[in-house]
This record gives structure tokens, sequence and C-alpha cells, in this order.
């Protein structure tokens, strides 16, 4: 990749632009849209799932800061890949990474849809999740400054709203129970189940991704040598996971006992328990608002370079790598993600826990690519930390692999025809138009 064309985007972005965009795309909040889901996977123990999300996410986080200083490329782990692996593993990655990238920002509408249905019963979800799309299409649509700050806002004030619900729980929990109400029983209790902790732990990883879409702002930051990228995702990933563990303690201790009529509204009904009818309705509300201004602004933005960076490296239609020419986004990448988006937000709006699976089959198969490419890269070069590009990222493939035993079987099923499909779309558009020799494994292209 030559550089006049990795510099088509403007770099502008500084360390606070990063970690509010990381932030923006994890949210804050974004514990409680899973909070039953967890809570039922890993039977009650759902700040342990999320410990050891954190920790699993810790080892690909090590990797991603590792690999943005070597490949400066708004392709992510594709990039990555391509680079270190050649054009088809860059390929496979980045097909992959995309199942996560697509279906992400999908998740996030039904759960805003959800969150507005506790609030206007009367309403499809399908129609919040139209207008949630065309609004967040909007915003992007003039660039990534833009959503950098509506971003920023947007997290603080979630960071307020669970500070807010935690303040609530713990009241109300040391009220009625005493030191007893703050106990370790979202940590562990008898019998212990490792097998329903790493099935909650499957779901919540959802929660933690973000911290590596940072990556796909390479092109758009202005330090070019990948260690301000590198920073912005250790500490992304750092306050997140702070975060989640301490709202799973002290949220898991008051689900002690709570029967909820929905799982995917349980932190609602959660809320309305502890505070009344009016928590419930402020919390969902809340959500809706900055969860709907600010969660799906940069997962729009991160799909939508991943798509533009394979379609300018010609491994999907050319069409996608095409920048506005006024505000610099790759608007038909944008526009085309948002459909894809559109169509299984509206199709899975009543099977959030499915979509959920999905979103993190992909992004699952994607981190172990990222820590193959760190051993890979670093054994050629002379591995420089054998802490850092040896043994993070091996121990990192096994938690990869730990999680994926026990994720839902139909995410396992998808996920293998998604690549089923990649491979087919590889043989038959790829090599078959040339763009690469399978007997050399050179790319005609590679300096496009």
């Amino acid at each position: 990749m030559n550089t006049a064309a990795a510099d088509r985007f403007r770099r502008q972005l500084t360390l606070r632009d990063l970690i509010a965009y990381g932030l923006a795309y994890i949210a804050p909040i974004a514990v409680l849209s899973t909070l039953g889901l967890v809570w039922q996977a890993s039977h009650g123990m759902i700040a342990l799932s999320y410990l050891l999300g954190g920790l699993c996410m810790a080892f690909t986080a090590f990797s991603y800061a590792a690999m943005v200083r070597e490949v400066h490329s708004a392709g992510s782990v594709y990039g990555f890949a391509r680079a270190v692996l050649g054009p088809f593993v860059g390929f496979v990655a980045g097909w992959m990474i995309l199942l996560d990238y697509l279906l992400i920002p999908a998740f996030v509408y039904v759960v805003i849809a959800v969150a507005l249905g506790e609030l206007v019963p009367g309403i499809d979800r399908g129609v919040w999740i139209v207008l949630l799309a065309g609004f967040t299409t909007a915003i992007n649509w003039f660039g990534v400054r833009s959503t950098a700050r509506v971003s920023l806002g947007a997290v603080i004030a979630q960071v307020v709203v669970m500070v807010l619900l935690m303040a609530l729980a713990t009241t109300v929990q040391l009220r009625l129970h005493g030191a007893a109400g703050l106990g370790i029983v979202p940590f562990y209790h008898t019998p212990f189940s490792l097998s329903a902790v790493l099935a909650g732990t499957s779901i919540c990883v959802m929660s933690f991704l973000g911290f590596d879409a940072v990556s796909t702002l390479a092109e758009d930051t202005a330090d070019r040598s990948g260690r301000v990228l590198g920073r912005a995702i250790l500490l992304v990933l750092a306050f997140a996971t702070s975060l989640f563990v301490m709202s799973a303690w002290i949220l898991g201790n008051a689900m002690v006992g709570v029967r909820f009529n929905s799982l995917d509204a349980a932190a609602y009904e959660l809320a309305g328990q502890l505070g009344g009818v009016w928590s419930r309705i402020a919390l969902a509300w809340a959500y809706a608002i900055l969860v709907g201004l600010s969660n799906a602004l940069p997962m729009q933005v991160g799909v939508a370079r991943v798509l533009y960076a394979m379609a300018r490296d010609r491994q999907l239609p050319a069409g996608l790598a095409r920048l506005h020419p006024r505000y610099n986004t790759p608007h038909v990448a944008m526009l085309a993600s948002t459909v894809v988006s559109l169509v299984v937000a509206l199709w899975l709006r009543n099977a959030m826990d499915q979509l959920a699976a999905f979103v993190n089959f992909g992004a699952l198969f994607g981190f172990a690519l990222i820590h193959v490419c760190v051993l890979v890269h670093f054994a050629r070069a002379g591995a420089r930390n054998l802490l850092l590009h040896v043994v993070s990222p091996v121990l990192g493939i096994g938690v990869v692999l730990a999680i994926l035993s026990d994720m839902n079987q139909a995410a396992l099923v998808l996920g293998t025809l998604w690549l089923v499909c990649g491979l087919l779309w590889w043989r038959f558009r790829i090599v078959r138009l040339g763009l690469v020799s399978v007997h050399t494994g050179i790319d005609p292209f590679a300096e496009v």
C-alpha cells in the first residue's frame, strides 16, 4: 500500500479523540444491554464472567498495540494479516472480522429498540431500528471529527448514569442486607460451573468490542508511529474492564433471587425494583438517548473503513473504496454496511441473544488471527519482548479457543457458513479475475 493511498484520510485525531471513539464504541453503559443474558448463562457469576472477558481481551489488546506500530492500515486485523501472512489470509481475516463489524451495529439497533419499547410499547421494534440507522448515517456522513465530538459528550454522560445506578443499587443492598448485600456471589458461589462462566464470558465479550475498532482509525490519526494508537487501545480496555466488573459485581448482588419477565430488559426491570417505576423509565430513556446518539456512530465508522481498505486492495468491489469529495468519508462503504446491518437487525429484532452470539464469533476469530500475526511477525524480526510477543499471544489464542468451545452452536454454524461464503468469493472472484495468483501467491495490486 503506497503512502499516497494511505494518506487519503485526513490525519487529525488525537489521543483524546481515539479514547472517546473507543469508549463510545464500547459504551460504558453497554453492560446493561446483556445483563440478563450473561447473568442467566453464568448462573449468576456475572462479575467473574466480565473479569475473564476483560483478561481475555487484555491479551488481544496487547497484540493490537504491538501490531499498530508495525502496520499502519485502516483495515485493522485485515491490514495486519495481509501484511504479515499474505493476501489470502488477510482476506480471510477481513472477511471474518466483518461478521463482527457488520452485525454489532445491528445488535445495538435492537438493544435501543428494546429500551424504547419500554417507553413506547405500542410501536414495533422495527420502526425504531430504521429511524436509528438513518440518524447514525446522517451524523457519520459529515466526517470522523463530527463523530468524535458527539462521542466524547455521550461517554461522559454514560459514565454518570452508571455511577448513579451503582449508587442506587449499593444503597438499597446495604439498607436491606447490610454488608452481606455486597458479597462475592457474582464472582463465586457453589455449585461452581466453569462451563457456565465461560458461556457467560462468550456473551459479555461483545461488551468489550471497541478497543480493537480504534485500530481502524490508523489512517485518521495525527501520530504516524502507531504509539498513540496503541496507547489508546490499552487505555480504553482498562477503563471499560474496571467499570464493567464493578458494575457487574454491584448489580449482580442486587439480582440475586430476582425473577425477570424478559432477560433482554433485565436492567430496566432491576432499576424499577431498586428505585421504582421512574427509575426504570429514566434508565430506559438514558440508554436509548445516550447509546442511540453515540454507540452506533463509531460502529458505522469502523466497518466502513474495513470495507474501504479491502476494496482499495481489490478484494471487495472497487466502488466501496470511494471517498466523499467534500467530507472525506467512505460513504459508499458506509451506506452498504448500513443496509446489511439494518436488514439483520430487522430480521433478528426478537432474537437478541442469538445476534450477540453471531457477533462474538466473528470477533473471536479475528482476535485469534491477530495473535498469530504477532507470533509470526516478531518471530521473523526476532522477538524483542518474550512476554508481549510470545507468551501473551499464545495465552490469548488459548483463551479465545476456550470461549469458542462454549459458544452457542448456532453461532458456530453461522460463522462456518460465513467463512465458506468468503472462501467461495475469494475463489471465484479474486482468483478468476487474476487479482491474485494461486500459483505464486503474489498479489500484483499490493501496491495499489
